[in-house]
């Protein structure tokens, strides 16, 4: 079995969710490439959906399969969103931001009427906080804006995180669809991820955090198989 076959195999079983007159959010990310990818064969059999990508990287896929797009501020209602995440805890509690597209995930996932997370095995963890959390934040006086960030993370109870800008191949830092930086906080383990969202929204010059506390309902992880999907 390969990680490639689970993730394949829970953007399907997030299809069964999808409803003909759907508005979707699409997600960004390794596995919800498969879910858009499903999504366009169910379109190109008839399927009337409209999507609101959440990333560049997702519009410039969807509209290559063929998926109608609309512009998110012309929406009135998204019915559904579908994303990938970085890391699930038993709580549905999550971190993302791995494909440096957070904000715009948390802003139309926010949106939603259902979010749901779909991910491979590997994803579901019992504490957050193994994977690098990401943070975006403004490039103006992003290293000062660091050190706030460590600070607040300690305040939450993370010990001796390590803080770094994520870069480029050329190493400049990587720059978000919105014109932003992103901090990767290495934290081992987050005790309290709704206490650290709390402190980290308060820094001046953070946009957002990868931490999702509240916006996962449904979490779909990919077997060798098929899925097991988990309601919250």
């Amino acid at each position: 079995m390969s990680n490639e076959t689970e993730k394949e195999n829970a953007a399907a079983a997030a299809l069964d969710y999808v409803e003909d007159g759907m508005t979707i959010g699409l997600g960004t990310g390794s596995t919800a490439k498969y879910f858009v990818e499903f999504l366009a064969e169910e379109v190109a059999d008839r399927l009337v959906v409209r999507g609101v990508p959440t990333s560049e990287e997702t519009r410039k896929l969807a509209a290559s399969l063929n998926i109608p797009l609309v512009d998110v501020d012309q929406v009135e209602r998204i019915h559904l969103t579908v994303d990938g995440a970085d890391e699930v805890d038993p709580q549905a509690q999550l971190i993302k931001g791995g494909g440096a597209a957070l904000l715009r995930e948390k802003i139309i996932a926010n949106a939603s009427d259902l979010m749901i997370v779909i991910a491979d095995s590997g994803k579901q963890v019992e504490n957050l906080g193994k994977f690098p959390l990401p943070v975006e934040v403004t490039p103006f006086a992003y290293t000062i804006t660091a050190k706030k960030v460590y600070d607040a993370l300690v305040e939450a109870g993370v010990k001796k995180p390590l803080i770094s800008v994520r870069t480029a191949n050329d190493q400049r830092p990587i720059v978000t669809d919105g014109g932003n930086y992103i901090l990767d906080c290495k934290c081992g383990l987050i005790p309290d991820a709704p206490l650290a969202a709390s402190l980290l929204a308060g820094v001046p010059g953070v946009v957002d955090h990868g931490l999702f506390t509240t916006l996962c309902r449904i979490a779909i992880f990919g077997t060798d198989t098929g899925a097991t999907i988990l309601e919250y």
